[in-house]
């Protein structure tokens, strides 16, 4: 090297996220850029580590997250979220050595909206994302503008949501747009992809997005096809309905010629144990007719969402406040309660699908004492029926409240994460409570547990899923890979040692095994334990 380097590791192994096998080398860091060099080659560098006895990585990218929110503006004036355990949520992905989140998924982005849907935007957003009033924003340089790089420990780059798209232009209306609608919909997904949104992603579980049929989702695939980006989805139905429903997103893609993106993939609840035996064949049967299909998956058997989602779409029709006044009626009651019993046509029935003993409370902040607890359980300790106990919670809490449901089996896990097709992302659902443990533990979990304890891949490959694969699809240029001149966001760990030590009853607790974490050339963790830095960057995809 001519000229002194910014930051030496020398001595490491390098797993440089293309899958190919393991090798010795020392990597330096210019300006924020990486050269790779021989062992023991000469070097001067500001700051050298020795890493003898570990390995350097690419660092992971979490292509799942719901993390819009905590570095964005809040409330009406634009104050931010800065409160020590909101901090603890921005620091759980960078402790495992996550150094770029790709949020905006299963329909919910803080973008973008017509200007005059902003304030009833707001009040959906407040509810999905649990962090008090959230600013919205018209476009994708307006979300970028509200990240506050003061408190961005990681990089950050979002999709689009179509939930928040079709909010932010008709309302939470359960019908199908007019064609001017339409047409403006398309034209604001243009314009934040055009502007460096990741691409489209669709929540068709979740209201206002249900409410949404095949054609809408076609029309706006296009436009993400135009730009080369992915359409990314949660399916309609996870459960009874899985294979239906991945039909509907397999019909999407070819329609539109949009790479698709499966998120989570997963067959949960009780009639749908086991059919990744014909989900993860379907999926290569279509990538072999030349559809683009990929998927991801964390490393779990329980989910986590809102509660209202464990109700019929109809309730959520007109928005929060619609929401709200109808729970309080006893007839609206009793209807939720004949629909989880008989089901309705097209809904996913999470409930109906497993039950209330499957439900725990992960975030209520006025009721914290109901925070770990299953909804059965704690409505028999109020001697009421389950369904009056999550409508009196939504109520007492104005809707904002998140639940882990334990629905899944652990072969279906492992199949998934074992597949080809598949990378990680977390899912990560951060709000303070008890948040589900993945957004602190999925990566080093993976490593740890499934690819060194179960040897259900090889360290090779487990890096590759969370680094080239998902770069590539995202068109992450110059990250996922260690080469000469990628970025210099890399993570050094332990092989033999890591591990997540996060819990359900401990969510945020640190992984094992991750000693340092470099975000932009500097380091954010030494270690195990975080610096100072905020170099987290918000990432346009052009």
């Amino acid at each position: 090297m001519g000229r002194p380097v910014d930051l030496l590791l020398r001595g490491g192994t390098l797993v440089d996220g293309t899958g190919a096998p393991a090798r010795e080398a020392d990597i330096a860091m210019v300006d924020g850029r990486v050269a790779v060099l021989p062992p023991g080659t000469a070097a001067a560098a500001a700051e050298t580590l020795n890493v003898a006895g570990q390995v350097i990585a690419p660092g992971f990218i979490d292509v799942h997250t719901h993390s819009d929110a905590l570095a964005a503006s809040h409330g009406a004036d634009g104050t931010d979220c800065t409160a020590e355990p909101v901090d603890g949520l921005r620091l759980a992905p960078l402790l495992q050595g996550v150094t770029t989140e790709i949020c905006g998924n299963c329909g919910t982005s803080l973008f973008p909206s017509l200007p005059e849907r902003l304030p009833s935007l707001a009040e959906h957003l407040r509810v999905t994302f649990g962090l008090g009033p959230v600013r919205p924003a018209v476009d994708f340089d307006a979300f970028a503008a509200g990240q506050n790089p003061a408190l961005r420990r990681t990089h950050i780059a979002s999709l689009v949501g179509h939930g928040t798209l079709r909010a932010g232009v008709m309302g939470f209306e359960a019908r199908p747009p007019r064609p001017d609608e339409l047409d403006t919909m398309c034209a604001l997904l243009d314009r934040a992809l055009g502007q460096g949104a990741a691409g489209l992603s669709t929540g068709l579980i979740y209201p206002p997005g249900t409410y949404a049929d095949t054609e809408e989702i076609v029309a706006l695939a296009r436009v993400a096809a135009r730009h080369d980006k992915p359409y990314v989805t949660h399916l309609r139905d996870e459960m009874s309905q899985v294979e239906t429903a991945l039909e509907e997103a397999l019909e999407i893609a070819v329609r539109s010629g949009a790479p698709l993106q499966i998120s989570h993939h997963k067959t949960a609840g009780r009639h749908a144990w086991g059919a990744t035996l014909r989900t993860l064949p379907r999926l290569e049967q279509a990538r072999a007719e030349g559809v683009d299909v990929l998927c991801d998956v964390y490393p779990y058997t329980a989910g986590s969402t809102v509660l209202h989602a464990m109700l019929p779409p109809w309730t959520s029709e007109g928005g929060v406040g619609a929401l709200l006044e109808r729970l309080r009626r006893a007839d609206t009651r009793d209807r939720i309660r004949t629909d989880i019993a008989q089901g309705v046509k097209g809904w996913e029935n999470t409930v109906g699908n497993g039950g209330w003993d499957l439900i725990t409370v992960a975030a209520a902040q006025a009721h914290p004492e109901a925070e770990g607890r299953s909804i059965d359980d704690l409505a028999a300790g109020r001697g009421v029926h389950p369904v009056d106990y999550a409508c009196d919670l939504l109520l007492a809490e104005q809707g904002e409240v998140t639940i882990i449901s334990h629905s899944m089996r652990e072969d279906d896990v492992r199949r998934v994460l074992a597949s080809p097709l598949s990378m990680i992302g977390s899912d990560g659902v951060p709000k303070p409570g008890r948040p589900h443990p993945r957004w602190a533990g999925s990566f080093a979990r993976v490593l740890g547990h499934y690819g060194r304890d179960q040897q259900l891949m090889p360290l090779e490959d487990a890096v590759h899923k969370m680094t080239g694969l998902p770069a590539r699809r995202f068109g992450l240029t110059g990250r996922g890979v260690v080469r000469d001149g990628a970025l210099a966001d890399l993570v050094v760990l332990d092989p033999a040692s890591v591990r997540d030590t996060a819990t359900f009853d401990r969510p945020l607790l640190a992984p094992e095994g991750i000693d340092t974490v470099v975000v932009a050339g500097r380091v954010a963790v030494r270690g195990g334990c975080p610096t100072t830095t905020r170099a987290g960057e918000v990432v346009r995809i052009r």
